[in-house]
């Protein structure tokens, strides 16, 4: 990692650098802190519904957050890489995929580092996967491939998923532990996959083509964005591409369920859909019309997105070694008795006690990282 010092004093049009986007940082700051928010509730056993992923097939507001953040990796991408004919590209597109890679596999190594059943696959381990295929393409492909790319993803995945018979169950079905998809995983990674469910994983292998999809979609978003259009043009292309997306999305929900586990294709035209619409009022309202202010907050989480991502994944972690000694003669972990000690007993409600813990989380990290903000402090992969 290393460190960088490029935030202007006073926001202009564009945030950090010359290539950066300001209404692009507060997009993937918004994300970035709703990710945190979804991931740390107080009380696994007590969070809205709203703050849940869906249990299958349907979606939650939850469920708009980790594609949201893939598609912002692929408008970034289409800033980062635009000087195609650069020297040493591929090197360091191939670096950056596997410390992202590698920083995934630390944390769920992290802390007794069993490999013979860490998990490998993962939030970072797909960001890693889809920013590697994402990047290449960019760089070895136009805008129309890149456009039929998208659409053999996600017909390509329909017809796997929904045609192609499952080795010892039979027909092709949508079914968590017998779908086309839960099988390989099972096949190629063993026991390497997520501990809840154990025969399959959210972010498992097949799943990982129509994220790339979901990354592409967001190059020609910013592909867009780059053009000579006027700012007008921009942000109506944006939000109609958005409603598009979603008649398509609602279309092809009748015969492949929208459902965030499986990455169904109808799943990534919703997110996408809604992320177009996002950025597009985004981008209206703070590059075009100059609401900036407000901004800020947002975009102190977006400029260090990996870091606090990671970070406020490893944190608890360590947190639960530290042992507390209780009344009873048991011990339990530093976070639970941080979230037990000054949350429980001030809350009526369960669901508003954890609710109040991830908030206050939010609130911590958002004072460390508007500080580094305020210093020009950027911690990049």
């Amino acid at each position: 990692m290393k460190q960088l010092s490029l935030i202007p004093k006073k926001h202009g049009l564009k945030s950090v650098g010359t290539n950066r986007l300001l209404s692009l940082d507060t997009f993937r700051g918004i994300t970035v802190a709703a990710m945190i928010l979804v991931n740390n509730p107080g009380d696994w056993g007590h969070i809205y519904a709203p703050l849940g992923h869906a249990k299958w097939h349907g979606w939650t507001p939850t469920d708009l957050i980790f594609p949201f953040f893939l598609f912002i990796v692929g408008v970034s991408i289409s800033y980062a890489l635009q000087n195609k004919e650069k020297t040493g590209l591929v090197g360091k597109i191939v670096k950056r995929s596997l410390i992202l890679f590698g920083l995934g596999l630390f944390l769920n190594l992290f802390p007794k580092f069993d490999f013979s059943t860490v998990r490998i696959p993962g939030v970072l381990p797909r960001i890693a996967l889809v920013y590697l295929a994402c990047s290449l393409i960019y760089l070895k492909t136009t805008t129309r491939t890149q456009s039929g790319l998208i659409a053999i993803l996600l017909v390509g995945y329909w017809l796997l998923m929904t045609f192609v018979p499952v080795p010892a169950f039979g027909p092709a079905n949508l079914d968590p532990e017998t779908n086309l998809g839960a099988w390989l995983d099972r096949t190629l990674l063993g026991e390497h996959l997520w501990k809840t469910a154990k025969v399959w994983d959210p972010e498992g292998l097949l799943s990982t083509l129509p994220a790339i999809a979901t990354g592409l979609s967001g190059i020609l978003a910013g592909t867009l964005l780059k053009s000579n259009r006027s700012e007008a043009e921009k942000t109506a292309w944006l939000f109609v591409a958005g409603c598009l997306s979603l008649l398509g999305a609602y279309i092809w929900n009748g015969f492949f369920p929208i459902n965030k586990s499986l990455w169904t294709s109808s799943f990534v035209l919703l997110t996408s859909g809604l992320a177009l619409q996002a950025l597009a009022l985004c981008y209206w309202l703070i590059d075009v019309q100059g609401y900036r202010r407000w901004t800020r907050p947002f975009v102190a989480f977006g400029v260090n997105a990996i870091t606090v991502f990671f970070l406020s994944g490893l944190i608890p972690r360590i947190l639960n070694l530290i042992r507390v000694a209780q009344p009873d003669g048991t011990d339990i972990g530093a976070k639970e008795w941080l979230y037990q000690t000054f949350f429980v007993p001030y809350f009526e409600s369960p669901y508003n006690a954890s609710l109040a813990g991830a908030l206050t989380f939010v609130l911590i990290w958002f004072i460390i990282l508007y500080v580094m903000y305020q210093k020009k402090i950027i911690i990049k992969v």
